[in-house]
């Protein structure tokens, strides 16, 4: 990561070579922005920031972003200075005690307090007042992943972040590899999933992911619960037979039906344990104990009991199963996806995967450096990635 600075600098062309020589010497990357007067950029790691800068207003460049860091308290809890810093999902810098210190728990859409002397990214609606908030821009940086590259690409087709011509398996295959590699490194990766997944037949699938300790959390709504247990008491999902694609008479009221039967024993867990319910993606994580949210909305059934109804409590159980999280898979919706898609920074590498192109792209759109868009069915990719999976454990 690097730290991008501006300088000036009231001379000639000549000490070009001469300003950028003392810009490479020290690790960094120089670009020229304007020849009169002299402006340019300097990329370096945070470590140097300070140290390259003095270098360079030795040799009588001025520096034209301030390092003066602003903080001023909060008025009153969940209110903050109308000037406040408000953050991006790239890895964020502040100017505090001498140093640049790297934001902790950055999310998109937040802002930035001093706590116990360390910056740290939380939410408006939990600062409390006397909160010292930075604000402004002054003694901030966003930092850049990679340094500028000013060489022409050569024309090639299919090379957007989304194309539905992409070949689908070679995808599948490089996120399996990666997938594999976190995991066995003891990393986390976390599924944002949607009830496409059971429509489109990819219960089993997802279940050998979890039972291969591919799946550290799930982020999810009341949906893809509802119809994974409907099809697990029925075999039916939305009232199709997931087997035949065919409507069977009566269907329309089994998601109710599984609804009333989890209620009846307080929670999925509860109706594990009591061998009410068997099998499914559900059932799965219950087994295996690894963690799910399900974040209700305002058109859900029921809702299941273990559908979270209270927004606020939602995202911040949602946010706690994500922090961490070295790859984030998004599958067949858009909303949840959005809303995960804020709470993780821009180095965590995403896969957003639905069949609608303008979804993906709108997915992939989101800030993330490392987004892989995947254009097809649901079922379909979940069943590829278990299969890929598979391969890789007999091969290794």
């Amino acid at each position: 990561m690097y730290i991008q600075e501006l300088f000036e600098l009231d001379a000639h062309l000549p000490i070009l070579d001469e300003l950028e020589d003392v810009v490479m010497k020290s690790g960094g990357h120089f670009e020229l922005v304007a020849h009169k007067p002299l402006r340019f950029l300097v990329y370096s790691e945070p470590e140097q920031v300070e140290v390259l800068a003095d270098l360079l207003i030795r040799k009588g460049c001025t520096r034209l972003h301030s390092t003066d860091l602003d903080v001023q308290p909060a008025p009153k809890d969940g209110v903050v200075p109308n000037d406040f810093h408000s953050t991006s999902n790239f890895p964020t810098y502040v100017f505090h005690e001498g140093s640049w210190q790297r934001v902790e728990q950055l999310r998109m859409d937040g802002c930035v307090i001093l706590a116990n002397g360390k910056p740290v990214c939380t939410l408006m609606r939990n600062v409390k007042g006397g909160d010292l908030v930075v604000c402004g821009e002054s003694g901030v940086r966003i930092s850049v992943l990679s340094l500028p590259n000013n060489e022409e690409k050569e024309f090639a087709f299919m090379t957007s972040e989304v194309s539905s011509e992409r070949q689908v398996p070679v995808l599948i295959r490089k996120i399996a590899r990666e997938m594999k590699d976190i995991r066995d490194a003891g990393g986390r990766i976390v599924f944002v999933a949607g009830p496409g997944v059971v429509h489109t037949g990819g219960m089993s699938a997802f279940c050998g992911l979890i039972e291969k300790g591919y799946i550290s959390a799930v982020l999810s709504g009341n949906a893809l619960a509802t119809h994974d247990i409907e099809n697990a008491f029925f075999g039916t999902s939305l009232g199709v037979n997931t087997a035949t694609a065919v409507g069977v008479p009566g269907g329309h009221r089994h998601h109710l039906v599984a609804i009333n039967r989890i209620r009846y024993h307080g929670s999925i867990a509860q109706a594990v344990a009591a061998g009410e319910l068997t099998s499914g993606i559900m059932y799965t994580l219950v087994k295996h104990n690894v963690p799910y949210v399900l974040a209700g909305s305002i058109r859900d059934d029921g809702p299941l009991p273990d559908t979270q109804m209270d927004l606020i409590q939602a995202q911040n159980d949602y946010a706690k199963l994500v922090q961490g999280a070295n790859m984030v898979i998004m599958i067949s919706t858009m909303l949840h996806a959005i809303g995960t898609g804020n709470m993780i920074p821009a180095t965590c590498k995403t896969i957003c995967v639905d069949i609608n192109p303008a979804v993906v792209s709108k997915l992939v759109d989101r800030g993330s450096t490392q987004a892989t868009g995947v254009v097809t069915d649901a079922g379909l990719f979940v069943e590829g990635l278990n299969r890929e999976l598979q391969a890789l454990e007999r091969s290794s």
